[in-house]
């Protein structure tokens, strides 16, 4: 029996460069050559064995002499040996030809000098595989007494089973898993003594074994912050040194990561942990910052075929009292399409202080005045919140606080005051991939508010859930199947309730092809009414085609019923084509979309302009 230490597994390195031969002379002409690899019978490795040949990569780029030619190949055989043992074929043979002579011919390249010929020198690379290798044997040992449980843990490396091919990759990717399960069990200074690997070419099989050397299980330390900020460091520390004396665990150690860069003060936050234990038996952490430019400045442009263009801008002064407090301040104009009158306006404030209480708390303090003038009612109003935001794990934000505003609401001019007070209490969720753009994961809203009328006295509760779902029907993000359902309802309601706190559908938002404001019940001057409940739907199919571009598919549908439980009566439907084009900040987006079964007084279609997906 014949066993041979295998090749590491690790990259190959290039191949040494060969001395000049006996008699070269100290310049000669360069000599093209066309390189071509003769397939091999296996599918899988001729694209792979091309994209590793120097030969074919370097024959335009990096032209060469005969000399060098003849170096070029004679190096090219490691290279493409790498690859047949990455896949498994270890006993593999490769011939290198120049002009039909193997290139380990002596004095080849003199007789090339000699004898130019006329066009592009053949150069042919001809790869046997051989058989495919199996792995056999599959060991996990301890480096000593001390580690024989936490090694026993492990049990079989994750991706490796007898019988599997003998393909380097899956074996490194198999001793990543080891030395992360370590970790996660709580032994931070995990390592790999020894990896051997012995290669039985009478048997055509491998056998793997690694020496593992688990470390101490150990408890994070006090973490220190690194790099230049001007955020207080006592609100840093009210974060960080949570993680102190917790058992080591990365997900651990991530989390207050995250934790950090949610202040939304820092470009970047970076995590190192020690190599070592300090002299208390503790795991060193080290969360390095770099923070966000004090300030920023943007607009965004909007356009909807029914009421024209809409243009926001807004201000952002960051860490503003030195507590990673943000600043936002913003003006944005709607309807610029039609009459001066007929324009909305809104100018607001907000103000974000994070990190209160036990460093997870947020207070969002809003405050606007707003000029509102729709189809459904006319409306100026001022508006101020003061909401209390804490997440749960990574995916919940629950949200509590008081809401209250004050104005004139009505129509045709005629404005009545009204002054409500609220209780805010909501939940988000989100476990999709991706905030600007998802492609998979679920996502959830749900608000609930008491509402108070101060000025007539009585009240309602105003109740409103979204659900949006994302399916990757590729993998690659190139197929995405996208959901969303949303359901409304006013408790407790009758018709003194404010016409904006109603519900309505149709609009960009909601349903498309549909104008903003517009399904549901009517007035008798066939004007938007609102309704106390609301049910909508839709249906897209994103589809990237090529680069950047995408086509979306989209199916919409919403109904508003005048009792408190939603109604499916009087659905009204809208479908469309859109166009996408993927940016840093999120999709660009286009939608026609043409209602089908559309009210009286409704347009024949819907062009719809704006920043990110529909939802």
């Amino acid at each position: 029996m014949l066993l041979l230490a295998a090749a590491p597994l690790a990259a190959q390195p290039a191949a040494p460069a060969l001395p000049a031969e006996a008699g070269a002379p100290t310049e000669a002409a360069t000599l093209p050559y066309a390189a071509t690899v003769v397939p091999t019978g296996v599918e899988a490795l001729d694209g792979p064995l091309t994209d590793a040949s120097r030969l074919i990569r370097l024959a335009e780029e990096a032209p060469v002499d005969a000399y060098g030619l003849v170096a070029r190949a004679l190096g090219e055989p490691p290279l493409l040996d790498a690859v047949l043992r990455a896949e498994g074929y270890w006993a593999g043979r490769i011939e290198v030809r120049i002009a039909g002579t193997p290139a380990d011919a002596p004095g080849l390249a003199q007789r090339l000098v000699a004898a130019p010929p006329a066009g592009p020198i053949p150069v042919e690379v001809r790869v046997t595989p051989g058989p495919r290798y199996s792995l056999r044997r599959i060991t996990l040992r301890p480096d000593g007494p001390a580690a024989a449980a936490a090694v026993a843990a492990l049990g079989v490396p994750e991706g490796l089973a007898p019988g599997d091919p003998a393909r380097s990759g899956p074996v490194l990717d198999a001793e990543a898993g080891l030395l992360d399960r370590l970790r996660m069990a709580g032994y931070p200074l995990a390592a790999v003594v020894d990896r051997e690997v012995l290669v039985n070419h009478e048997a055509q099989a491998m056998d793997v074994t690694w020496l593992l050397a688990p470390g101490p299980q150990a408890r994070f330390a006090p973490p220190q912050i690194a790099g230049e900020t001007a955020v207080n460091p006592r609100l840093l520390a009210r974060i960080t040194n949570r993680l102190a004396g917790e058992p080591y665990a990365p997900a651990t150690q991530e989390a207050t990561r995250r934790q950090l860069l949610a202040l939304g003060a820092f470009d970047s936050v970076r995590a190192r942990a020690g190599d070592r234990l300090d002299e208390a038996g503790r795991l060193p952490v080290t969360f390095t910052v770099s923070d966000r430019p004090r300030n920023a400045a943007g607009a965004t442009l909007a356009y909807e075929t029914n009421f024209g263009p809409s243009a926001t801008v807004y201000y952002e002064r960051r860490n503003l009292f030195g507590n990673a407090e943000l600043l936002r301040l913003e003006a944005s104009a709607s309807r610029l399409g039609g009459e001066t009158e007929d324009n909305n306006y809104r100018i607001g404030a907000n103000l974000r202080r994070p990190g209160l209480f036990d460093g997870r708390t947020s207070l969002v303090l809003d405050a606007a005045m707003l000029r509102e003038r729709l189809d459904a009612y006319d409306r100026d109003a001022v508006t101020a919140s003061a909401l209390l935001e804490r997440p749960f794990g990574n995916r919940w934000v629950l949200q509590s606080g008081p809401t209250f505003e004050t104005g004139r609401i009505g129509r045709d001019g005629n404005l009545e005051p009204f002054t409500l007070a609220g209780l805010v209490m909501g939940a988000r969720y989100d476990g999709t991939n991706d905030p600007l753009d998802p492609r998979r994961g679920l996502r959830g809203t749900i608000s609930v508010v008491p509402y108070a009328d101060i000025a007539e006295g009585g009240g309602f509760v105003r109740a409103i859930g979204t659900l949006r779902s994302y399916f990757d029907l590729t993998g690659s993000g190139g197929s995405v199947f996208a959901l969303r359902g949303t359901l409304g309802s006013l408790v407790g309601a009758d018709r003194a309730v404010p016409l904006d706190k109603r519900f309505y559908a149709g609009g960009g938002g909601s349903v498309r092809g549909y104008a903003y404001q517009s399904i549901g019940p009517r007035d008798s001057r066939n004007r938007p009414n609102g309704g106390s409940s609301l049910v909508e739907g839709s249906v897209e199919l994103r589809q990237r085609l090529s680069g950047a571009f995408g086509m979306v598919a989209f199916l919409d549908a919403g109904s508003v019923g005048q009792q408190e439980t939603p109604s499916f009566e009087e659905v009204r439907l809208g479908a469309g084509l859109g166009v996408r084009y993927a940016t840093a900040i999120g999709p660009l987006r286009l939608d026609l979309a043409i209602p089908l079964n559309k009210q009286s007084g409704d347009d024949g279609y819907g062009l719809y302009v704006g920043l990110g997906q529909a939802f």
